[in-house]
């Protein structure tokens, strides 16, 4: 992905060098770190996924506190940092225009690194649940060594896998400002856990689906992808499907407990943001088993 010369997101905040303890729910990297580091360790994700509560239920009673000793980080470190904000930037002028051509204002989020443990208004989260995003403060929080675990974990590297994490999240924050976040957490709330789950599906996927549409304009205006670009997004994509991991830990998969989607949905959604840039699509139309 070429971002060479790009301007840098403002809507920044820094707080690495900051611990805490906490629990948290699911992100787009609660399935990639909650599962295979259990399963590495020799536990059941599937155990682990259902006592988090999964997506929007982060717990509290984490507690942050300042380093005495401030940290030096590396030159790859305020790299990967500049990579964020510049990648944070372009969601900013993709999406500004796609709402103001729908009438609407487009107000960004915010983008909070962090090390360990960090307090949101949603409640406290460690970095083993991934990268996430807060709808009662609109900020994404991430570990930045989610992106290492990434590459030596699920082999996904790549410079626009890495954006397409951070493109997932901003989705979600799109789907608050459209209110489609608000109604899908009130509709899991009042229902059965496999309806619920299937709402959860439905949002991940709408998620991957504007990150593909994010994808489609940066592309356009700026020309910045090329095949290889799109192949790391939909090899990540492909990692983190629900039935992917749960085979991997299992040997089986379990619709019915289903929270992101498969692998193939995943993938066919980011795809069809990225070719179409069509907001009038959603996965809330349609039957279940038809996304």
């Amino acid at each position: 992905m070429r971002l060479d010369g790009r301007r840098e997101s403002d809507n920044f905040e820094d707080r690495r060098g900051m611990s805490g303890t906490s629990k948290a729910g699911m992100g787009i990297g609660s399935l990639i770190l909650v599962g295979l580091i259990t399963l590495l360790m020799g536990g059941n994700p599937l155990e682990v996924l259902q006592q988090t509560g999964g997506l929007g239920s982060l717990g509290s009673g984490v507690q942050e506190e300042q380093s005495s000793e401030p940290r030096e980080y590396s030159a790859e470190e305020q790299a990967q940092v500049k990579f964020c904000r510049q990648v944070l930037a372009s969601t900013e002028d993709v999406w500004s225009k796609v709402f103001q051509k729908m009438g609407k204002k487009y107000t960004p989020p915010t983008l909070v690194i962090f090390t360990g443990a960090v307090q949101t208004n949603c409640g406290g989260a460690t970095s083993a649940v991934g990268p996430f995003y807060c709808s009662g403060d609109q900020k994404l929080y991430l570990d930045l060594s989610f992106f290492q675990q990434m590459e030596n974990q699920l082999k996904s590297g790549g410079d626009f896998a890495r954006a397409y994490v951070i493109a997932h999240e901003v989705g979600h924050h799109v789907e608050n400002l459209l209110g489609s976040l608000g109604r899908a957490h009130s509709e899991m709330q009042g229902s059965s856990k496999v309806k619920a789950n299937q709402v959860s599906v439905r949002l991940e996927l709408l998620a991957d689906y504007y990150a593909g549409v994010w994808a489609h304009y940066e592309d356009q205006e700026f020309g910045s992808l090329d095949d290889t670009d799109m192949r790391e997004a939909i090899n990540c994509a492909q990692h983190i499907g629900d039935d992917y991991l749960q085979k991997q830990s299992q040997g089986y998969s379990q619709p019915e407990s289903f929270t992101h989607g498969t692998a193939e949905q995943r993938m066919r959604w980011l795809k069809r943001g990225y070719q179409t840039g069509d907001m009038n699509t959603t996965t809330f139309t349609g039957s279940y088993e038809s996304l």
